[in-house]
This record gives structure tokens, sequence and C-alpha cells, in this order.
């Protein structure tokens, strides 16, 4: 989506709510791209660290020790932990990753997404957006990136999972990663192509 846009994630500053695969495997992924990610959550609250958030320490809290995101806060001194949700939190960003739960970001706070200058939102969440903040998305020109299209990884990753298993094969890490990103690329150029079909 942003790619089609002539832009990159290189440089962008990153809010992501949640953190557990997605969110984690995401925060990753985006340092891997040069953007810097400054928020995670948990149902209790959130950490921002306008520095950057540390995959490393949030999947040492939450994989390995089973802990609450307020662990982050001890352990980094840049960073900040608050109670309440992260779409609450006033800063500037230019991409939106919500990741955590359903419903997790109403009008007010997709109103607040939208003058905080976010240009790109893209649910890793199963429709993490109710109607009401979808529509302010796109009153306010903010490219949308819904979970049933961007949140198809992991069903996609299931898939090439059983393909494996199917086969008695073992594919590297890196062959999955490609396979995904081709998968992913087609959804992208599918949904494109339907959108530009309709207007």
């Amino acid at each position: 989506m942003i790619k089609a846009q002539g832009d990159s994630l290189a440089g962008k500053t990153i809010k992501i709510s949640g953190a557990g695969n997605v969110a984690i495997y995401a925060t990753q992924k985006a340092e891997e791209l040069g953007a810097k990610v400054v928020t995670v959550s948990d149902s209790n609250g959130y950490i921002y660290d306008p520095h950057g958030i540390d995959y490393k320490i949030v999947k040492q809290i939450k994989e390995v020790e089973r802990g609450r995101i307020a662990e982050y806060a001890k352990r980094v001194s840049t960073a900040e932990y608050h109670e309440g949700s992260v779409w609450d939190l006033d800063i500037k960003y230019d991409v939106a990753l919500p990741c955590a739960t359903q419903n997790e970001i109403d009008q007010k706070q997709a109103e607040l997404i939208a003058r905080d200058g976010a240009k790109y939102i893209c649910e890793g969440a199963n429709m993490p957006s109710n109607a009401a903040a979808i529509n302010v998305y796109q009153e306010n020109g903010i490219l949308y990136g819904p979970g049933k299209a961007a949140n198809a990884g992991g069903v996609a990753v299931s898939a090439l999972e059983m393909s494996q298993n199917s086969e008695r094969l073992s594919w590297t890490f890196e062959q999955v990663d490609n396979y995904l990103k081709e998968i992913m690329e087609d959804i992208f150029a599918q949904s494109e192509a339907a959108d530009k079909s309709i207007t």
C-alpha cells in the first residue's frame, strides 16, 4: 500500500497496539524496513518510547516471561507506561497498526489518528476499527488496509505449513517469507484493482 504511493516505511514513525505475535513481529519487520515503532500495548495499558520500541525486550516479557507490558518501562529508561488505550495518545506519527483486538478504535480515536497526521492504517487484528472509525479514515484520505486483507498473512502461513507437511518438505524461513511476500503482494494487487474498478 505504501509502496504503491511511491513511498516506503524507511524513516516512518509507527504506532502499534498489542504485544502478541502480530504486534511483536510487525515491530520487528518495521524495524528491519527502517521504521521506528513508538508504542506497544496490552489490555492494561501501553508503552510509549519516542526512541523506538525494542521488540526483543517485548518478546522476552510477553513470550518468555508471560509478563505485563508495564515491565518494559522498568527496563528501558526512555519508555513511559500509561494505563488506557494507545489510541488516546496524542503524538505525531505516520502509520497506525492496530494489532490488539476487535473494535479497539472508535470514531473519536480515529479522529485523533487523523489529527496526528497518520497517512496509513493497516489492521493486524480482526476488525479493530468500528464502522464509524472507518468512515473517519475515508473522510480524511487515510489509506486503509482492512484486516481481511492485511491480516491474511497468518492464514497464508498456516496454508504454507500444511503444504510442507503434506508434501513432507522443509522450507527455510527465507523461503516461507518469500512465499508470504508474494501472497500479500497479490492480495494488495487484487484489492487495488477492485478499488479502481469501483471508482
